[in-house]
């Protein structure tokens, strides 16, 4: 014992860290770690960290300092300290924020913004470098975008394009993938304006609505015909809200309704939990039969809407009898413009089922709600009810104006 005792007390142990370079250049090992690392300050005033690759101090030292040298003369001739490409710096990205989603509304703020990268930038600039963008590359990318889409691009999405290709040249400057004086061309934001979505006249409204019984039990497929009740209650259900198709509508259970009254007047209260965040809307009285109509072809065991209001049904209220969701609404309300000859409206542009957001919206207009109301109750701001409807509200006033 005295043996080893004199062996280990003269063993000479090795220091955590040391400080080379006149201070500048520490190295240090990590308690997971048995291999040195180093870190020093850039001149940019952020920190600058690596692995000396090696367990022996001297040979960290070596290599510590080479670093240290190396990233040094990189900065003085403007060259980035390390490359990444676009794809890895994204996927990077794309991975550190979906940690940071910790709720549905956070998913949905960032949906977008991972829409554009997966679908968009990281397809096309995805193997190139930063440094390796250039006019002719963004060029390229717009040509490309244009073959892609079918369409030249709106305004606002290119300018959503463009915030989310700044947002990763950002994050590769403030990482050292590109010197911070390296000019990056910008993504081009001028595009088509935007044209408000097509509306239904009361005429339309009901050409649409008499057809509907029709085009239910004109089928030749399994179960289409069930899709197709869903599909026409959804329908009226969009025109008489003014709800957001599927992010505000297609989650809604009976639980979400209620009864608000106003002395002896009864109106139906939805809670919607949307873009903008939660909010109760008041459907129209047309909505109220729209559903009782819709629990009794679900045969849920409630002779009414008040019944299953009382009893807060923890259930989705567009489903199929089986309770399954029902897929591709978009394409069967599509099938049914076609049927019915009301996919184009009078300038040619084709309704989609946000158009009966639209059309909630411009119903509203006519009737005399004040922008401010309507704002609220469809979960968006005054100046976007402006600047979508601001040119339709002289011609709907005509009566009074006239």
């Amino acid at each position: 014992m005295s043996q080893l005792n004199f062996i280990f007390s003269n063993t000479k142990s090795q220091p955590k860290s040391l400080r080379l370079k006149d201070g500048k250049l520490n190295i240090y090992k990590r308690s997971q770690s048995a291999q040195w690392q180093c870190r020093f300050k850039l001149s940019n005033g952020k920190w600058h960290s690596a692995s000396c690759g090696t367990e022996d101090l001297e040979q960290a030292k070596i290599q510590a300092i080479t670093l240290f040298e190396t990233i040094k003369i990189k900065i003085d001739n403007g060259l980035a300290i390390t490359t990444k490409t676009f794809r890895q710096i994204a996927n990077e990205e794309i991975l550190r924020m979906s940690k940071l989603v910790s709720s549905k509304r956070s998913i949905r703020n960032y949906k977008d913004y991972f829409f554009i990268l997966e679908k968009y930038l990281i397809p096309f600039f995805g193997n190139y470098t930063i440094e390796q963008i250039t006019e002719q590359t963004v060029a390229d990318f717009d040509a490309w975008r244009l073959a892609e889409m079918g369409k030249d691009a709106k305004a606002m999405t290119k300018k959503h394009h463009a915030m989310a290709f700044n947002k990763i040249i950002y994050i590769a400057r403030e990482r050292g993938y590109i010197p911070h004086n390296k000019i990056i061309p910008q993504l081009n934001i001028q595009g088509a304006k935007s044209t408000p979505r097509p509306a239904f006249t009361d005429e339309e409204l009901k050409q649409m609505y008499d057809y509907m019984p029709i085009w239910q039990k004109d089928v030749f497929h399994r179960h289409p015909g069930d899709v197709r009740v869903v599909c026409s209650a959804y329908i009226k259900f969009l025109v008489n809200t003014g709800i957001r198709h599927s992010t505000e509508s297609m989650p809604l259970r009976w639980k979400h309704l209620q009864w608000h009254w106003i002395g002896t007047q009864r109106y139906l209260r939805i809670w919607v939990n949307g873009k903008t965040g939660a909010r109760y809307l008041i459907a129209k009285h047309e909505v109220i039969e729209v559903l009782e109509d819709l629990l009794r072809w679900q045969s849920l065991p409630y002779k009414d809407l008040g019944e299953i209001i009382d009893a807060r049904l923890d259930r989705r209220i567009f489903v199929l009898q089986t309770g399954e969701m029902p897929h591709l609404l978009e394409n069967i309300f599509r099938h049914l413009m076609k049927k019915s000859g009301l996919l184009k409206d009078i300038s040619g542009q084709n309704r989609t089922l946000y158009s009966l957001r639209h059309t909630y919206a411009t119903q509203a207009l006519a009737n005399g709600v004040d922008i401010h109301t309507l704002a609220k109750q469809m979960g968006t701001s005054v100046g976007m009810i402006e600047k979508h409807y601001s040119k339709l509200t002289p011609m709907l006033k005509a009566e009074m104006l006239g």
